[in-house]
């Protein structure tokens, strides 16, 4: 097992001036499941294909352990990587599919068997060990690439966008097999993804990137409670968070009829971060028209338009989007309602207008 250390790693593609990873210092420790996550084209593949050595590194430099592997040859990391596509031979059983990086590595036959019958038994293959992988189901082909990785042994597992084929329950079961899989055998695992759900509760900690530049590093938790941008707001959390912009007068920000309390220093405007759960139903506050309701059984949300014209959105182009509110589920209201919201000002994130950085 071994740690992972960027540092100031850049990617600058030919024919291109911005770079698609720009600077990045990441230290994952040994052992650590780390996610990282963001939007289409924010440099995350890219990253984790710089580590893999699939792409050059313009500047800066990676280390694996105590070693400097920025020049150093694929084959020559120590590291496995499972891909979005599983990339199996359909020639070769799942027990061949699983031995050949060893097979061409010179492993003796018994040593193969020995180490592709334990990753079998620990991804629950042994009965599908003589099958094709046209045999098997879109799940199992997912656990054949994971057992290929673990049986080369090595210091960092690299997971690209791994459940991406699956339909959407079979993902759920997957991720949980591999987060515990991963805790099980504690290699230190890299994984790429673009949905923040899935980041959320397979990493220790996350790392969010936009437009190459890391945002923030930290655990779920402190992502969702204590996100450090505004970008890092509107990203993290399904439903997403409501971003208003709110001017400040006396200390207070402005919202509909609610004022809000705001350090000294936070300027003549605030973008005003509520997550859904933290918007309630009140006889005092802003009124919303409903127009769509997401009944989930344990769950209600609520869409609707502020009705004060003078609510403006942080996140959105438009003069006025959609404010999210978690309703009691056992009697949200119905479309073309209008409803009064209020605030719970423990749970409000401040963020300044200009440069988007946390306030509070």
């Amino acid at each position: 097992m071994a740690s992972v250390i960027f540092k100031q790693a850049s990617r600058i593609y030919p024919g291109t001036t911005k770079p698609a990873v720009d600077k990045l210092d990441l230290t994952i420790n040994d052992g650590e499941f780390l996610v990282l996550v963001g939007p289409s084209g924010c440099g995350k593949s890219t990253s984790l294909r710089m580590l893999a050595g699939l792409e050059e590194i313009d500047t800066g430099s990676i280390f694996i352990g105590d070693k400097d592997v920025t020049n150093v040859a694929p084959k020559d990391r120590d590291i496995a990587m499972v891909f979005q596509s599983y990339a199996l031979y359909p020639h070769m059983s799942v027990a061949e599919n699983m031995g050949f990086a060893l097979k061409i590595a010179g492993i003796a036959k018994e040593e193969r068997d020995r180490r592709v019958l334990e990753a079998a038994k620990l991804l629950d293959l042994v009965d599908y060990l003589d099958r094709k992988p046209k045999a098997l189901s879109g799940g199992q082909r997912q656990r054949v690439a994971m057992g290929r990785a673990i049986v080369r042994e090595p210091q960092v597992f690299l997971m690209d966008e791994p459940l991406s084929n699956l339909d959407a329950k079979l993902r759920v079961a997957t991720r949980t097999q591999i987060a515990t899989l991963q805790r099980r055998l504690g290699i230190t695992t890299v994984y790429v993804t673009h949905d923040q759900v899935e980041a959320m509760t397979m990493g220790d900690r996350v790392a969010v990137l936009k437009d190459g530049l890391l945002q923030q590093v930290d655990t779920p938790k402190n992502l969702y409670e204590k996100p450090q941008n505004v970008f890092v707001a509107g990203f993290i959390g399904s439903p997403a968070m409501n971003l208003l912009s709110a001017s400040v007068s006396s200390g207070k920000a402005i919202l509909g009829n609610l004022s809000i309390a705001v350090p000294v220093s936070a300027g003549s405007s605030v973008t005003v971060g509520i997550r859904p759960e933290g918007l309630t139903a009140a006889s005092t506050g802003f009124e919303v028209a409903v127009e769509m309701v997401e009944e989930l059984g344990s769950d209600a949300y609520v869409y609707g338009k502020p009705l004060d014209k003078a609510l403006k959105f942080a996140n959105t182009a438009e003069e006025r989007g959609q404010v999210i509110i978690r309703w009691d589920p056992k009697n949200p209201p119905k479309a073309g309602q209008t409803v009064t919201v209020g605030v719970n000002p423990d749970v409000v994130h401040l963020f300044d207008a200009t440069s988007g950085a946390r306030i509070n």
